[in-house]
């Protein structure tokens, strides 16, 4: 379906039909939900390159992949992240434009976009603690958004992000109420924010309950399958092993199922998991009843959400920095029971 068709199914001129797609204010708030909706609904697409000429934008958004990255940004999360991102960038007529680049290149590759106008906004992936690359955009006044936050960058930046702290903070709560006090973290690289802040309210819950973190029950690396397995074995052998797992990643909670299969425990019985489950489509925590006991909070709703705010952003270059904070949800499945009288081992 084109301009002229869509235009002529709401009955309405096809100047009226592009300015309530393009977001111009002298059209009605009703008329522009219809209009958005009837786009959606006979799956009618603005020509980017049309409307660029017409709006004298570049109608990309970028998303700046450094070749060095083997964390979020290469892993089944970026995935779902990108499909809600531009499934929502797309009706706004917007196409989304990743570049890998060297590293060391990734604030080359802001300036040049900048100055060539080849993108009209970024989207920022996987911040760490104090990411210089806030105050890098913000200096050269290029729009962006960032997906998470950036713990120690005190100048206005907009965000999306999930409350890690809380979610964790609540998990580990959850656990000591069942009776566990061993219990160990499995985490994510915590130099990146997401991953810091989750820890944080591990502890937090810990101290609360009168319990000191126990350095030897956290570790912190790329969260793969391999890296549950692994730590997950070498815990089970400690003499005093924890009862309980918290793990920052479905992929790495797998690898921690893969290790008490092995040692011949039963999971939700001798020891207790809960994940973080970023609500995949193509991996799901099981159907009516989850395998794990989860923190969720779905991932591709947070593009959908970050895309729309992007928008605002361009389309109004004064609007105030926007912060989003989503909530995770906590879903009791078959993988966490009551602490179990003796801890289980390894067998030797």
């Amino acid at each position: 379906m084109n301009l002229k068709s869509l235009a002529e199914a709401l009955g309405l001129s096809q100047t009226t039909v592009s300015r309530a797609l393009n977001g111009y204010p002298e059209v009605s708030e009703a008329t522009r939900k219809r209009v958005e909706e009837a786009a959606v609904r006979f799956g009618y697409r603005p020509n980017s390159r049309a409307k660029g000429l017409a709006t004298g934008r570049a109608m990309l958004i970028g998303q700046v992949i450094p070749t060095s990255t083997q964390h979020e940004m290469v892993n089944p999360v970026f995935g779902d992240f990108v499909a809600g991102a531009s499934q929502n960038l797309a009706q706004h007529g917007y196409d989304m434009l990743l570049t890998r680049v060297p590293g060391d290149d990734e604030g080359k590759v802001y300036r040049e976009f900048r100055a060539r106008g080849a993108v009209d906004g970024v989207i920022i992936q996987a911040p760490d603690l104090k990411d210089d690359r806030i105050a890098l955009l913000n200096r050269i006044g290029l729009p962006f958004i960032v997906h998470g936050r950036s713990t120690g960058v005190t100048e206005p930046y907009s965000w999306v992000d999930v409350n890690n702290t809380q979610a964790f903070r609540r998990a580990t709560e959850f656990l000591l109420q069942l009776g566990h006090r061993r219990i160990a973290l499995i985490n994510g690289l915590e130099r990146m924010d997401f991953a810091f802040r989750r820890r944080k309210g591990y502890i937090q819950a810990l101290e609360n309950a009168g319990l000191s973190a126990d350095p030897q029950l956290m570790c912190t690396d790329e969260m793969t399958e391999q890296f549950g397995y692994m730590k997950t074995r070498r815990m089970l052998a400690f003499d005093d092993p924890p009862t309980a797992f918290l793990c920052a990643s479905m992929i790495s909670a797998v690898g921690i199922r893969r290790a008490l299969q092995e040692a011949q425990l039963v999971m939700g019985r001798d020891v207790s998991v809960i994940i973080h489950d970023d609500d995949l489509s193509y991996l799901r925590n099981g159907e009516e009843i989850p395998i794990f006991t989860a923190t969720r909070s779905s991932v591709r709703h947070a593009g959908e959400v970050l895309a729309d705010a992007l928008m605002q952003l361009i389309s109004d270059p004064d609007h105030p920095p926007i912060n989003q904070l989503l909530e995770a949800q906590l879903v009791v499945g078959s993988s966490t029971g009551p602490a179990p009288l003796k801890a289980a081992r390894l067998p030797s």
